[in-house]
């Protein structure tokens, strides 16, 4: 896929997101993600009800009217996406699969950044760890559907490609633990996008999940959540690389699954307004 085709893919999701997320997601952004501080933006003429530990009395002294300083969030955020690839991504609902729904709400990250000023940095785990830099835009999102066409995710059309022979993800959960640690000292914005099945520290998972700065969403189908009949996909080992079977049964009863700050969205639902409304 050359540069003209990756922009011509761009600007198909770009309009699919468009019209399948809302007017006000922006706003909800902006207001959940909170700047470090604020600026001073300008005097305005005191009126009545405005916040009186504002007024400027030197620069009131100085005239007739009564002045009050006005301020701007000043925005420095970087919000920090990880994106966990695994085989059990590729099935969904009706055409739409787990890995297309993610595709999709980093790629909404990325513009509404461009409209609050933050920066977006994307941390693919794959069978190796991509560490795309920060962007907002447009630009983030062009390098970010590069680079899953060369990870051999996405065709020249921009649709997932679904038959995959190789093993997705081959990190440790200790090493993915340790990751996302890192960022959350550093009071980054973390957000997890994944189906949690290569899940197994629950413990620690949970202790993460609880931290103020981190937003963990997983991405299912209905499938995942059949609990009447055995439901069994065959997967790859994701160390190894061979082939495996996953009873995926009862995964909702999961403690892991009940956490207050663990949340869900479903692909056969308006999962990219549900994301943005999930984070408030």
């Amino acid at each position: 896929m050359n540069l003209k085709e990756i922009e011509r893919v761009v600007g198909m999701i770009q309009t699919h997101i468009f019209r399948n997320s809302n007017a006000y997601s922006a706003g909800m952004l902006k207001s959940h993600f909170r700047g470090s501080g604020l600026q001073f933006r300008e005097h305005q003429v005191y009126v009545p009800g405005d916040d009186v530990r504002f007024i400027d009395w030197k620069l009131s002294a100085r005239s007739s009217n009564i002045y009050i300083k006005t301020f701007e969030e000043e925005r420095n955020v970087e919000i920090v996406v990880f994106f966990d690839l695994s085989h059990t991504l590729l099935y969904g609902f009706e055409g739409v699969s787990k890995l297309q729904a993610m595709i999709e709400i980093v790629g909404l990250l990325y513009l509404l950044a461009g409209e609050t000023h933050d920066l977006v940095r994307v941390i693919v785990w794959g069978d190796k760890t991509i560490n795309l830099p920060p962007k907002k835009g447009r630009e983030g999102l062009t390098l970010f559907i590069s680079i899953l066409e060369k990870f051999g995710l996405l065709d020249k059309d921009g649709k997932v490609i679904l038959k995959q022979d190789r093993v997705l993800n081959s990190h440790s959960e200790d090493n993915k633990i340790a990751q996302i640690k890192s960022f959350l000292a550093r009071r980054k914005e973390v957000i997890y996008l994944g189906d949690l099945s290569l899940v197994k520290n629950k413990e620690t998972w949970g202790k993460i999940i609880d931290k103020k700065n981190m937003h963990c969403f997983r991405v299912f189908s209905p499938v995942d959540k059949h609990t009447e009949l055995p439901f069994l996909m065959k997967v790859k080992n994701p160390i190894s690389g061979k082939g495996m079977v996953r009873d995926l049964k009862g995964i909702k009863d999961d403690p892991l699954f009940l956490k207050e700050r663990f949340k869900e969205i479903g692909v056969h639902e308006r999962y990219l307004e549900k994301f943005v409304k999930e984070l408030v």
